[in-house]
């Protein structure tokens, strides 16, 4: 495999999501690049329908593509595709295709109506997320295992539409549910206008506990993964959960401000978590937050 074809990978996920690209930079050879991939791939994914002057291609020819691969050209992810396929075979193309599902139905399902179809959409653009990851970050599997690996990809997409309430808005897309949003007493009206009150804070509380019990649901396992994938997983958890605390600090400001978490909290959170992890030899692990 040409060197070039995972060092692009790479870029994508450090410009993407530093996040991400902090949690599992350690990760040991083939499966630190095989996250990289994945990371690529489910990019170009969401790009196609987010950006599509942008992107390489449409959502409809990147399934195209994908169905054919040994055929695709003319791209760099198509090559670290077939790397990735080749190099985990127990994982599969059905998650990809049921992501892109995901992605599509951001083209007509703008505004969402029940937490049921919320839940079903985070399923499809984050928990396959975890369905990928699971072959790559360890060498068996099981029905629970499948589940909190979903489960945290769930939680992870939950954060997501809680910091980006404004940008989605901007882009005409509400994930808030409507019944979510009637049972605070809080109007389409006042979320056109981007209201910040009591109504509209006690919604973000709702949406946080959801995506903590599904964080608590996905790590509940953790132990289970080899060491160096099991820190990877509690450190990409723990960075995700850590932007609920930022939205806090913005005063539940999602319309205007975008909240994050630095790299000197994201080092205090790395040093939290390493702790826990005393037989990973120094020498076998690059460090985490640079």
């Amino acid at each position: 495999m040409n060197e070039t074809v995972f060092e692009r990978c790479e870029e994508m996920i450090k410009q993407g999501s530093t996040s991400f690209y902090h949690a599992f930079y350690g990760l040991p050879s083939p499966r630190r690049e095989a996250v990289f991939v994945i990371y690529a791939f489910c990019r170009i994914i969401d790009d196609s329908v987010d950006e599509p002057e942008k992107a390489p291609y449409s959502i409809h020819e990147l399934r195209e593509h994908l169905h054919n691969l040994e055929r695709a050209e003319d791209h760099f992810i198509w090559p670290a595709l077939r790397w990735l396929f080749s190099t985990f075979p127990s994982l599969s193309k059905e998650p990809f295709f049921r992501q892109m599902d995901g992605q599509l139905s951001d083209l007509t399902l703008t505004h969402y109506t029940t937490v049921q179809e919320l839940e079903h959409y985070c399923y499809l653009v984050a928990g396959t997320v975890g369905e990928m990851l699971l072959p790559v970050l360890r060498d068996d599997s099981g029905l629970k295992i499948l589940e909190s690996g979903i489960a945290l990809g769930k939680a992870m997409q939950i954060v997501n539409i809680i910091r980006d309430v404004g940008e989605d808005q901007r882009r005409g897309r509400r994930y808030i549910p409507l019944d979510m949003m009637t049972a605070h007493g809080y109007t389409e009206e006042d979320f056109n206008k981007g209201i910040i009150d009591e109504r509209f804070v006690s919604i973000l509380t709702e949406l946080k506990q959801m995506a903590l019990r599904w964080f608590e649901t996905g790590l509940s396992d953790v132990n289970t993964y080899p060491p160096v994938s099991g820190l990877a997983i509690e450190l990409a958890a723990s960075f995700y959960a850590s932007i609920l605390d930022a939205v806090e600090r913005n005063n539940h400001d999602v319309f205007t401000l975008r909240a994050y978490v630095n790299d000197e909290n994201k080092m205090k959170l790395f040093l939290e978590i390493a702790a826990r992890y005393p037989t990973l030899r120094r020498e076998g692990s690059k460090a985490a937050v640079s």
